[in-house]
């Protein structure tokens, strides 16, 4: 994990410095720059690290960063950590009920497209996933906006909170109502990988031989899944699951611009926007490190639900 992080960090800043976007003009203005003097520029030049070497600039950074300080984000005028906990702070929650509802449905519906191949509930399954995994995840954001906030106006068209009222005033019943559009889009763009793997993985199970011999044995359909299917269809389902972390977070992205929520998504969009170098390679950093650990989580669980991998890891 620390060598992938110290890739993804490098990569990052690379990619960061060759951008086009000029941070004097992107975060000074043009007007302003053709008044200042070239020693008050060269201040700025300074101040931005433009004139500082890129190896001698990363190296710097990393060095800050071991230590806990991933810099003052220039737009904001704040540490860069801080500005990513608090913004994080909003986002996990949300993250968090999207990744758990498209890793249930994915599931339900990839066992169950198993079970019934070829059958009407197959068909129906499969047809959905394909066009979901189709479907852009900002253009389901907008439908889902059109239909239950503009049409029905069932949901809040956007942000995290009701506007106009303090914050002390703010129970979690709203943020949790100003949270189900953006949840729910995420769950649902999420649910389709999951779903057409775990039905490949489950068509091979009921093709099986031992599940043919229960079936010769008199077992009903209902305990083969339960306690043949499942089973085997876990451990890629955890993969899947803990892997779409990644496709989650960068989703999230663009649906928090759509529904103007003000997660880590938003304030990335910004950060790229502004060229404000030292808080999109924050964001960069503790996104990896997010899904790193997931991935981490993922192989810990494998020994967890099949004990042949406890046992090897055990003996070697």
């Amino acid at each position: 994990m620390v060598l992938l992080l110290l890739g993804v960090s490098l990569a990052a800043f690379l990619l960061m410095s060759l951008s086009p976007l000029d941070p004097l003009q992107t975060n000074v203005g043009q007007t302003a720059l053709g008044s200042m003097s070239p020693e008050q520029i060269e201040k700025l030049q300074d101040y931005w690290g433009m004139n500082t070497p890129l190896a001698e600039r990363y190296l710097g950074w990393l060095s800050d960063a071991l230590h806990g300080d991933f810099g003052v984000s220039l737009l904001y005028r704040q540490p860069v950590l801080q500005i990513i906990g608090q913004r994080l702070a909003n986002s996990l929650g949300l993250l968090f009920v999207a990744w758990v509802l498209s890793g249930v449905l994915g599931l339900a519906l990839g066992v169950t497209a198993g079970c019934f191949r070829g059958r009407l509930p197959d068909r129906l399954i499969r047809g959905y996933c394909l066009l979901i995994s189709s479907t852009p995840a900002f253009w389901l954001a907008l439908l889902l906006l059109m239909v239950f906030s503009v049409w029905l106006g069932w949901l809040p068209v956007g942000l995290s909170v009701p506007i106009g009222v303090e914050v002390g005033s703010i129970t979690l019943a709203d943020r949790l109502y100003h949270a189900i559009l953006p949840a729910l889009t995420l769950s649902i763009t999420g649910v389709a990988n999951i779903a057409l793997h775990t039905r490949e993985k489950m068509i091979d199970v009921m093709e099986s031989e031992y599940v043919l011999f229960a079936r010769a044995r008199g077992e009903s359909r209902r305990s083969i899944v339960l306690r043949h299917g499942l089973r085997n269809v876990a451990l890629p389902a955890i993969t899947l699951q803990f892997a779409s972390i990644s496709e989650i977070i960068g989703g999230s992205v663009l649906v928090e611009e759509v529904f103007s929520y003000p997660g880590l998504g938003q304030v990335a969009v910004d950060a790229g926007l502004g060229s404000d170098l030292p808080l999109l390679l924050g964001i960069t950093v503790v996104t990896a490190a997010i899904v790193f650990a997931g991935n981490l989580i993922a192989d810990l669980l494998y020994g967890v639900v099949d004990p042949k991998i406890r046992r090897g890891a055990a003996r070697s």
